[in-house]
């Protein structure tokens, strides 16, 4: 029989292997993922620029609060 003990410790294994699992399935998708973040940000700046707003720093975006 498993003690409350051996139910925690074998709860904060199976976190640490997910948490491993995770992180190697984030880091082998990281290049996609900045891939779409980059063709999705030249898409936008060119939306901004077909508006008239080429001159709009894109980090400026400061909201005023």
């Amino acid at each position: 029989m498993i003690g409350p003990i051996g139910i925690v410790l074998v709860g904060l294994g199976v976190l640490a292997v997910i948490g491993v699992v995770v992180g190697i399935l984030d880091a082998a998708q990281a290049r996609a993922w900045r891939r779409v973040a980059a063709e999705r940000r030249r898409n936008w700046e060119g939306r901004q620029a077909a508006m008239g707003r080429s001159g709009h720093d894109s980090w400026g975006d400061d909201d005023g609060d």
